[in-house]
């Protein structure tokens, strides 16, 4: 069988599509929500810094005034101490540096101070230091410093004067210009909370390939499961189905003589239905089986045996039979095969018939040549001395004479034509008509022997046959009816359509045949009237041979007998007549 996705197979395949988009697109958006989270956490963070480290500058600028050193640089030194600082870097519009504390990259790195004076609030930028570190996440604003404060009273304008004093000699002209501060956040936290996500969905897309694998495995396993079951099934119907077709009968038995398998021709020839026969003793299903001849290591070729079925009927057959073993050469059973050599022992009966009437009427054919020219002098004598006899017994005795001459000649010329019969001239026939005028034919003979006769004509179409040779049969017929039959019988001639052949039957009440009369009914010179020749069934069974038909007999002592003859509508080469 070629492979074929099946809808479980489509929805794994769809299942594992799915979840890997959907795990792609997870870790995307993670990936990107961090980096926005991280962004919006460092900024909010520099801010803070940023305000606090300015309010830190005035604070100190108010209460250091005095001080030599510049209080910037000291709260810048002292803040980019903090672990999460990178770097502090104050300078003014046109570049000049007021304070510094950290690892300052390059400057190309981060943006002009134009650029963020320009910006008009904070500008980030995520910049990488060497290969060593990783990468800083800069947030650059506006520098305010100076904060004019209340000049409402006297005492606040003198302290406004003097903080401006102090601030000028501090930082001289740069004091008036416009400043700018970065600061250099560390981002190794997130880097390290990216690549614990990282491998999370490393980890999460190798269990889904595995799982994937997997299912994908199990799914050719079921596959090829699938095809192996289906192929099994389909061997096992065409094996069965051999099986059933055979024109002989299979029986398998075990060891014990037990029945384990039949095939539907074994059952019919048991007379049983096949699922009766199973489990069963196959002695209880055919009387005189020959266990011992047949259940041997070498098993039998051939053996012919009368199988006594249960219901008393008696069906030759031949037996082949053969050990049923396993892989390893242990015996299982035994493998018996029946034939029904019914057919081939008529065949052979037939055969042995057709070969004596061909001696026969070899013989007979001599014989009569030799016999028929004197009797025919013998006859002329006996009617010269019957017409110069001088007294009325001589000519009793010479007419007795012709008599018995012309009875000697009918059975030399029916034993003519039984050893010579000629060939069928083949025409249009029609059954009914033919057989009506074999009834007019014999109506005196029913009469006179008070025999009731009877009709039933069902056929309406023609037939290919000889019209002459088929009136000669059905006489036959009709003559032994009325020779078996008593006075008061009954004699009945029917003919009936059935598929492609005519039946044509003749039934009597008379004595009936006995099976051994009716095996030999047929012979040449069998009879069973003392005045019969024993040759007009004979020569009707040659006639119905012609016609390519047969005889069906149906008798018994004291019941009397069925005679059907069933010819071909049509013959063989001639069906244009």
């Amino acid at each position: 069988m070629s492979f074929k996705l099946s809808w479980s197979a489509l929805a794994i395949v769809i299942a594992a599509l799915m979840l890997g988009t959907l795990l792609a697109i997870s870790t995307v958006r993670n990936l990107a929500r961090e980096q926005e989270v991280m962004k919006s956490f460092l900024l909010d963070e520099g801010l803070v810094l940023i305000r606090s480290f300015q309010a830190g500058a005035r604070t100190s600028m108010m209460h250091h005034m005095m001080s030599s050193s510049s209080p910037l640089e000291t709260l810048v030194t002292e803040t980019a101490k903090t672990d999460r600082i990178a770097y502090i870097h104050v300078i003014t519009e046109d570049g000049v540096v007021l304070a510094t504390a950290g690892r300052l990259p390059p400057r190309d790195r981060h943006p002009a101070s134009a650029e963020v004076l320009a910006a008009g609030g904070p500008v980030t930028t995520i910049i990488a230091q060497d290969e060593n570190h990783n990468p800083v996440f800069e947030v650059a604003t506006e520098f305010h410093m100076v904060d004019m404060g209340r000049r409402d009273s006297p005492m606040a304008s003198m302290m406004f004067r003097r903080r401006q004093q102090w601030m000028q000699a501090q930082f001289g002209e740069n004091l008036d210009k416009r400043k700018v501060i970065y600061i250099g956040l560390y981002t190794d936290e997130f880097i390290q909370a990216q690549q614990q996500d990282l491998r999370h969905t490393l980890f999460m897309g190798g269990l889904l390939l595995l799982l994937g694998s997997a299912g994908f495995y199990f799914l050719f396993l079921y596959q090829g499961a699938r095809v192996a079951r289906a192929t099994l099934d389909t061997m096992r119907l065409y094996t069965r189905s051999v099986i059933e077709s055979m024109p002989d009968g299979l029986m398998t038995l075990d060891c014990g003589q037990r029945i384990v398998s039949v095939n539907a021709r074994a059952a019919r020839l048991a007379g049983s239905p096949a699922g009766k026969l199973l489990g069963m003793s196959v002695d209880r299903v055919f009387a005189n089986w020959p266990g011992e001849q047949i259940c041997t290591e070498q098993g039998v070729a051939a053996l012919e045996y009368e199988m006594q079925r249960t219901d008393n009927r008696s069906i030759p057959v031949r037996l082949s039979a053969s050990p049923l073993k396993d892989q390893e050469g242990n015996r299982l059973g035994t493998v018996v095969i029946i034939r029904d050599i019914r057919e081939l022992r008529a065949m052979e009966k037939q055969l042995e018939r057709s070969r004596r009437l061909a001696a026969l009427g070899r013989m007979a054919a001599g014989i009569a040549h030799e016999i028929r020219n004197p009797l025919g002098t013998l006859r002329g004598f006996a009617q010269y001395f019957g017409n110069q006899a001088v007294d009325e017994n001589s000519r009793e005795y010479a007419q007795l004479m012709v008599g018995e001459v012309d009875r000697l000649n009918a059975a030399i010329s029916a034993l003519l034509q039984f050893s010579r019969p000629r060939d069928p001239e083949f025409g249009k026939v029609y059954p009914g008509r033919l057989l009506e005028k074999t009834a007019r034919l014999l109506e005196h003979d029913f009469r006179a022997g008070h025999i009731d006769f009877f009709m039933d004509i069902q056929c309406t179409r023609t037939i290919v046959a000889d019209g002459d040779l088929l009136l000669q049969v059905v006489l036959n017929l009709l003559k032994n009816a009325l020779h078996a039959t008593p006075g008061g019988g009954r004699i009945s001639l029917a003919c009936i359509e059935e598929k492609d052949t005519v039946q044509i039957t003749v039934s009597d009440s008379g004595k009936g045949m006995t099976r051994e009369e009716q095996e030999k009914m047929f012979d040449p010179f069998f009879t069973t009237r003392r005045a019969g020749t024993g040759l007009g069934l004979a020569v009707s069974h040659q006639i119905v041979e012609q016609h390519h038909g047969h005889f069906e007999v149906v008798s018994a002592p004291g019941k009397g007998t069925k005679i059907t003859v069933v010819l071909p509508v049509t013959q063989k080469n001639q069906t244009g007549i």
